[in-house]
C-alpha cells in the first residue's frame, strides 16, 4: 500500500464524500432546530398546605383524589386558631405533574430525570425575627404513584432532613408590609431517573414546642413564610426521542468504520502506528458515548444513569482533547523522534488531570445523590463557592486547552509553508501532487480547529446551563436542541471523516513509485536529476514502508 485515502483519493471522490458529511451535518442541526423540542421544560407547583394536628412522619399527605389531605388557603384561615395549628402541624404538599386544562397529566419515561428547586415567599414583617442568611431546616418526603394504582397509594422513594441557606434580599424602600423579600432558588432533589407516573412530595419546616421538642434555634429567623414553590425540570421526552434517534443511527456506523479502518490496518507488513492506535481510541470513545442505555431506562428505574451519562462524556472528552494533541503533534513536522506516546506525557498528564477533578468533583454531588437524592454540594457556603470555582475553572482551562491547540496548529501550518519552496524544484506532475496533498491536509486541520472550537463552546455552555439553576444568577442561556444535536452530530461526523480518510489506501501513485504514505514519520532524501526535472524519492534503510506524503515532504529539510 501507498498512502492513506486521504492522498490517493481522487478530487471528484473526495468532494463527494465532503458533501455527503456537510449534509450530514446540516442535518443534525436542522434536526434539532425543526423537529426537537426544547432539552428541558420546567413546571412551578405552589405548595398547597396541609393541616393535621396529628402529624406522623410516616404518613402521606396528598391535594387531589381520594384521601385527600385537609388544607388552608393562607395563614389567615380561622382554622389555624381553632386547631391551635403551629409550623409543625403544617405540610407543603407538592403533586408533580400538575393538571394542564383539567386534563390529569403524568411523566413519561422518555423524560429521563427530575431536578426540583424550591422557592419561599417570605413577607416583610417588622414583628417577624428574620435573618436574610437563615438556615432553614427542612423535613423532606418524597414518594411516587403509577397509573395502575390506587389514589391514595404512595410509596416512599427517598426521605431526608436537610438544610437549606436563605438569601434573600429586599429594597429599602419596600420595607413595609405587602412586601415581599426576594429569596434564590435552592436546590432540593435531583432524580437521575424519571420511572413512576406521578411523585408527592411533602416538606415540613419544624419548630421547637413542648409538644414536639427539637433544636431550640430551628427554624426561628425564617419571619413570615406564607408560600412555598417547588420548580420541577425535567427533560423533554421528544427531545429524548430524537437524541436516541441519533445514537441509534450513529452507533453502528461507527462501528463499522472503526471495523473496516482495524482491518485495512492489519493488512500491513507493519505494526499499527500512534495515529492509527489514537483514532481507534477516539473510536472506540465515541462508540461508548454513541450507546443507546436510554433504552434501558424504558424499562427499568436507572438512577444510575446520569451518572453513567457523565462518566461517559467525560471519557469522550478525555479522548478527544488527547487525540488532538497527538494528531497535531505528529504534523509539527519538527526534528524531535515521535510516533511514540511518551512524547506527550505532559500534555496528555494534563489532559487527564483535569478529566480526573471532572470525575471527582461530579461524583461528590451526584455519587452522593443515588443513596439522598435531596443532597447537594451548593447548600453550602464552602460547597457553593467550591463549585463555582470550578466550573470557572473549567471554562477557563478549556480555554486556555483551545488556545494552545490553535498556536500547534499554527505552527504546523508556519512550518508547512517554510519547506513549500521545496516544490519549486520538482517536476509539475509531483509538484501538483505534493500542492493538492498539503490543500487537503489544512483544509482537515481547520475542520480540526472549529471541531474544537465548537466543543469547547459546548463544553463551557454546558457547565453553565447545569450551575444556573443552582446559584440562582439572572442567566438567560438558551441551550437550544439544535446546538445539541449539531454538535452531537460533528463529533460523529468529524471522526468518520478522519477514521475513512486516514484509513490506508490500495492504490499507488505513480505506479512506479514508491511515494511516501500517511502513516510514517520519515521521507528518504530527494535528489534532483542530472536534467534537473525528476527528483527521484529514496528510503532510509530504517524507515518503516508507509509514510505520510505531507509529513515526510516536510521532514526530510531538517533530516538534511
Amino acid at each position: 500500500m501507498a498512502g492513506a485515502i486521504i492522498e490517493n483519493l481522487s478530487g471528484r471522490k473526495l468532494g463527494v464524500l465532503i458533501v455527503f458529511l456537510m449534509i450530514c451535518q446540516v442535518v443534525c442541526f436542522l434536526v434539532g432546530a425543526l423537529i426537537a423540542p426544547a432539552p428541558s421544560s420546567v413546571m412551578s407547583i405552589l405548595g398547597t398546605k396541609c393541616i393535621d394536628k396529628n402529624y406522623r412522619k410516616d404518613k402521606w399527605y396528598w391535594t387531589r383524589g381520594k384521601g385527600k389531605c385537609q388544607s388552608i388557603i393562607d395563614l389567615q384561615d380561622p382554622v389555624i386558631e381553632d386547631l391551635h395549628i403551629n409550623a409543625n402541624n403544617m405540610i407543603f404538599t407538592f403533586q408533580a405533574p400538575s393538571p394542564k386544562s383539567k386534563y390529569i397529566l403524568d411523566y413519561s419515561r422518555w423524560q429521563q430525570n427530575l431536578i426540583a428547586m424550591m422557592h419561599v415567599d417570605i413577607y416583610y414583617d417588622e414583628e417577624a425575627q428574620f435573618d436574610p442568611q437563615a438556615i432553614m431546616t427542612l423535613e423532606a418526603r418524597l414518594g411516587y404513584r403509577n397509573l395502575e394504582d390506587p389514589e391514595d397509594k404512595w410509596t416512599e422513594y427517598a426521605s431526608s432532613t436537610e438544610e437549606r441557606r436563605l438569601d434573600c434580599t429586599i429594597d429599602p424602600l419596600h420595607k413595609k408590609a405587602e412586601y415581599m423579600y426576594n429569596c434564590s432558588s435552592v436546590p432540593l432533589f435531583e432524580l437521575g431517573s424519571l420511572h413512576h407516573d406521578f411523585y408527592l412530595l411533602n416538606v415540613r419546616l419544624p419548630i421547637n414546642t413542648a409538644e414536639e421538642p427539637q433544636e431550640s434555634n430551628i427554624n426561628e429567623d425564617l419571619g413570615l413564610l406564607v408560600d412555598m414553590w417547588v420548580a420541577f425540570i425535567h427533560q423533554n421526552g421528544g427531545f429524548t426521542k430524537v437524541w436516541v434517534s441519533l445514537k441509534t443511527i450513529f452507533f453502528p456506523t461507527i462501528v463499522a468504520i472503526m471495523i473496516w479502518f482495524w482491518r485495512r490496518i492489519s493488512l500491513l507488513s507493519r505494526p499499527p502506528a500512534l495515529l492509527e492506535y489514537m483514532l481507534m481510541m477516539l473510536g472506540a470513545a465515541l462508540t461508548l458515548l454513541n450507546c443507546p442505555l436510554e433504552y434501558l431506562t424504558l424499562v427499568f428505574d436507572c438512577p444510575w444513569m446520569t451518572v453513567v451519562s457523565d462518566i461517559r462524556q467525560g471519557i469522550f472528552y478525555a479522548s478527544l482533547l488527547s487525540f488532538w494533541l497527538i494528531f497535531t503533534g505528529e504534523h509539527l513536522l519538527d526534528d524531535i523522534e515521535r510516533n511514540r506516546i511518551r512524547v506527550y506525557w505532559r500534555h496528555l498528564s494534563a489532559v487527564f488531570g483535569g478529566c480526573l477533578c471532572l470525575f471527582i468533583f461530579d461524583m461528590c454531588e451526584r455519587g452522593v445523590q443515588l443513596r439522598n437524592p435531596f443532597y447537594s454540594i451548593w447548600v453550602t457556603e464552602v460547597g457553593t463557592n467550591l463549585a463555582l470555582a470550578f466550573i470557572i475553572l473549567a471554562g477557563i482551562c478549556a480555554g486556555l486547552y483551545f488556545c494552545f491547540l490553535s498556536y500547534m496548529i499554527w505552527k504546523v501550518f508556519i512550518n508547512i509553508s517554510s519547506k513549500r519552496q521545496s516544490l519549486s524544484v520538482m517536476s509539475s506532475a509531483r509538484r501538483l501532487h505534493y500542492e493538492g496533498i498539503i490543500y487537503r491536509f489544512k483544509v482537515l486541520m481547520l475542520a480540526t480547529l472549529l471541531c474544537a472550537a465548537m466543543t469547547v463552546i459546548g463544553f463551557i455552555l454546558g457547565q453553565v446551563s447545569e450551575g444556573q439553576w443552582s446559584w440562582d444568577e439572572n442567566i438567560k442561556l438558551e441551550y437550544t436542541s439544535a446546538f445539541f444535536t449539531g454538535v452531537y452530530g460533528m463529533w460523529n461526523i468529524y471522526t468518520f471523516a478522519l477514521i475513512c480518510l486516514y484509513a490506508p489506501s490500495h492504490k499507488r501513485w505513480p505506479k512506479d513509485q514508491s511515494l511516501a504514505s500517511i502513516h510514517g514519520a520519515l521521507l528518504a532524501r530527494d535528489t534532483q536529476s542530472s536534467t534537473g526535472e525528476e527528483i527521484e524519492f529514496s528510503r532510509l534503510a530504517t524507515e518503516p514502508s508507509e509514510m505520510s506524503s505531507i509529513t515526510a515532504f516536510a521532514k526530510k529539510t531538517a533530516m538534511e
